[in-house]
């Protein structure tokens, strides 16, 4: 069974690995019922999805229903104002089948502009605040991609007091010099005070740049199980982050056989190794 850590201070104890459900963007409803008997086999119990993953809410919410009680429910709202958000957050309360979600974040809040207007009167923040109080979500976070996410997630922060935030987190991007210092600043802000830290794009290799995709991830990424093995372990061997699994149903029993097998043991030697080896190169420059 994969580990299982304190999610900030939510008082949730949940799997290291975390469902990416953007997986369910285009999947069967026989495929989503053969997901949920793997994500209970490997003892995931944290599910991520968000209202703009094509028609995830719609195919995870009847089986969901089955299982709510058994996993923490994390969506999100790339509404920008607080009567978009509102409107969100209710269709995916009717999608998901359930009358609460427990975490809520602001979807890819980087750009300065869309923060000022969803930070400012009138915004999504309103809305986010409404909703706890409503008692319609239990946690409120905000997630990004992108160099510049560790900054501003900083800079949500001291706007307010969010308990999660989620962002980039691979061994090629932390070789960025700014990014891996605004990270290390954003991971020792979240740790003083207890919130959680989600990651994202673990196993990405680079851009697909010239070549057709060949896997539902909006990057290229790792394939080959040992590759999968040390990109995995190299996240999870961070005390404290979670790893949010990628978009692509394909991959998810690598990503799940991998954290389920992490090893204490150095794992940087042979992901470097294999970095050079597959040629990996920044998602974003």
């Amino acid at each position: 069974m994969i580990e299982r850590r304190p999610f900030g201070r939510t008082g949730h104890l949940s799997s290291a690995t975390i469902f990416g459900a953007a997986a369910f963007g285009e999947a069967t409803s026989a495929e989503v019922e053969q997901t949920f008997e793997l994500l209970l086999a490997h003892g995931i119990n944290h599910i991520d999805t968000a209202n703009s993953y094509g028609h995830s809410e719609a195919v995870l919410g009847p089986v969901l229903a089955r299982y709510r009680r058994e996993f923490f429910l994390a969506t999100k709202t790339g509404e920008r104002t607080y009567a978009g958000a509102r409107e969100h957050l209710h269709r995916s309360l009717e999608l998901l089948h359930t009358d609460q979600i427990d975490l809520w974040q602001m979807h890819c809040l980087v750009e300065p502009a869309e923060w000022e207007i969803a930070m400012g009167p009138g915004g999504v923040l309103e809305a986010f605040v409404e909703a706890k109080a409503q008692g319609l979500v239990r946690f409120l976070g905000v997630t990004g991609h992108g160099l510049g996410t560790p900054a501003i997630h900083r800079r949500s922060l001291e706007r307010f007091d969010f308990d999660a935030v989620l962002l980039p987190y691979n061994y090629s991007m932390m070789q960025n010099a700014q990014y891996a210092a605004d990270f290390e600043a954003l991971l020792g802000l979240c740790q003083a005070r207890n919130v959680a830290v989600q990651t994202i794009k673990s196993i990405a290799r680079g851009p697909w740049g010239d070549q057709p995709p060949t896997h539902h991830t909006w990057y290229a990424p790792l394939d080959a199980q040992a590759d999968i093995d040390a990109a995995v372990h190299w996240v999870l061997r961070r005390p404290g982050v979670f790893l949010n699994t990628a978009s692509d149903l394909g991959l998810l029993r690598k990503c799940l056989d991998a954290a389920e097998r992490l090893s204490r043991a150095d794992a940087l030697t042979v992901l470097e190794t294999q970095v050079a080896a597959q040629a990996a190169e920044p998602l974003f420059v």
